[in-house]
């Protein structure tokens, strides 16, 4: 779509009163920096943390605010499970930083933001400890959200990506998985003080992360498999969550630099978990304001 193209009310739906359809949110509403999480019940966690709030919106599952910490603006928002939610919320995202709700246009100047999503994955790996903050420099997409988009190679890794499918034996009746990069600049306000992460972004959690209940799997190895892979050297794949692909993808397509830290509360690999990870969840919430707003 070029700049002076016109969006129809059809394909980007304005509520009356201004805010972006599902998120709720208008324009003059969002900050530069972002955090996104998950659980709506984290906004108010990290609204707790925050002066000068400005106002907070529920709909359905996402919750926002925007406030200041550091003395530097910051929106915080929640956007549910799952990759399909990521295509929503990066989407309308994006829309209010660089489309035009009045002449429906976009914008000739181009406003990036800087979107940090935290949440809680489990590790693959028995050297990765629970309570480990991972950072997904890459992201892996179980989801084929982003196959749905033009250009998709131009910001995946398609060597890899062929590599990945051999190895694994993809069975063909599957989306087919993309590797991406996340932002430069995330990763450098956050890879001093995490895990160097390769994240799977899974469309679910029970089967497409290789759990088993009461039906069986496609790929019953899928899991052994997957912590046998390497690239380029020495890179893994370290942890499995749901949204860090699409987020990842998403910003890379439309100019907006992201990425991804969760707190490893299982090891899939030891088969261990830790049911109260509250306080290091807590823990990453402080971590990602301060490194957000310096």
């Amino acid at each position: 779509m070029t700049k002076n193209m016109r969006i129809p009310e059809s394909e980007l739906i304005i509520n009356d009163d201004g805010s972006v359809f599902h998120i709720h949110l208008r324009p003059e509403e969002i900050a530069d920096r972002i955090i996104m999480v998950g659980d709506p019940g984290r906004v108010d966690m990290i609204a707790e943390y925050l002066t000068d709030i400005e106002f907070r919106h529920a709909s359905r599952e996402f919750v926002s605010t925007t406030g200041k910490f550091n003395g530097q603006r910051i929106t915080a928002l929640s956007h549910g499970i799952g990759p399909d939610n990521i295509d929503i919320v990066m989407t309308e995202l994006d829309a209010l930083a660089n489309v035009d709700f009045a002449t429906r246009e976009v914008k000739p100047e181009h406003r990036t933001l800087q979107i940090l999503r935290i949440g809680t994955s489990g590790a693959l790996h028995a050297d990765i400890p629970l309570g480990s903050y991972i950072l997904s420099h890459i992201s892996v997409g179980f989801d084929g959200v982003m196959n749905w988009y033009g250009n998709r190679d131009k910001i995946t890794m398609p060597e890899v990506e062929k590599a990945f499918k051999e190895h694994m034996g993809w069975l063909p009746e599957l989306p087919s998985p993309y590797f991406v990069k996340a932002g430069q600049g995330i990763i450098d306000r956050f890879k001093d003080c995490t895990v160097r992460g390769v994240t799977i972004s899974a469309p679910g959690f029970y089967g497409p992360q290789g759990r088993i209940v009461r039906m069986p799997l496609a790929m019953p190895d899928m899991l052994e498999k997957i912590e046998s892979f390497r690239f380029d050297g020495d890179w893994r794949i370290t942890n499995f969550e749901m949204e860090s692909a699409p987020v990842a993808g998403f910003a890379r397509h439309l100019g907006h630099d992201a990425a991804t830290v969760c707190c490893a509360i299982a090891n899939r690999y030891l088969k261990s978990s830790n049911p109260d990870y509250k306080p290091q969840v807590r823990g990453l919430v402080e971590l990602a304001l301060d490194r957000m707003t310096r």
